[in-house]
């Protein structure tokens, strides 16, 4: 019953999102706990007690340190629905920090540096989040930063991993930043 009910909630997902999300079946054969528990922790990157685009920003760097196929058009289709701007997300994946407007220059140059393990980059850019978004703006870019790289590296663990694939923002092909 209960893999039943999970395996409606991944139609619903790939229906609403044109998206395969095989990965999320063969979780949920292994053991359907092991899906409630995967989903519970992958909300933790949907808090949103920072800007749409900062945290877009954030889980974007996240998703492209992975990805550069499904799991990035759907986190950018994703940031769409939440009312992130087209130009703005055109000017993250190309990491045009310059176009992409201040909340999410802010959230991208802080989710690279910490990638980077970058401290002195990260602490003066950790700071600026404090004193704009609070601690729970912080926090909310660092769990953007973090669930965003579990679903590719999920998806390519279980062999399920593609290509990289051309990225549209809003119908428009996007161009990506070299790596």
């Amino acid at each position: 019953m209960l893999k039943t009910i999970l395996r409606g909630q991944v139609r619903k997902l790939e229906r609403t999102w044109t998206y395969d999300a095989a990965y999320a079946n063969d979780l949920i054969d292994l053991s359907p706990w092991a899906m409630i528990q995967f989903g519970l922790v992958a909300a933790l990157g949907k808090r949103r007690e920072a800007p749409a685009a900062a945290v877009a920003a954030a889980g974007l760097v996240g998703t492209l340190a992975e990805d550069c196929g499904p799991c990035t058009q759907i986190s950018v289709d994703m940031a769409l629905a939440a009312g992130v701007d087209p130009a703005v997300l055109q000017a993250i994946l190309a990491g045009d920090t310059a176009a992409m407007g201040e909340d999410a220059a802010l959230g991208y140059a802080f989710a690279r540096a910490s990638l980077a393990r970058d401290i002195a980059a990260a602490d003066p850019l950790r700071d600026r989040i404090v004193a704009r978004w609070g601690r729970k703006g912080l926090t909310a870019l660092a769990l953007a930063l973090t669930t965003a790289r579990m679903y590719p590296t999920l998806k390519y663990a279980l062999g399920r991993g593609r290509a990289c694939s051309r990225i549209q923002v809003g119908g428009a092909p996007a161009a990506l930043a070299p790596s």
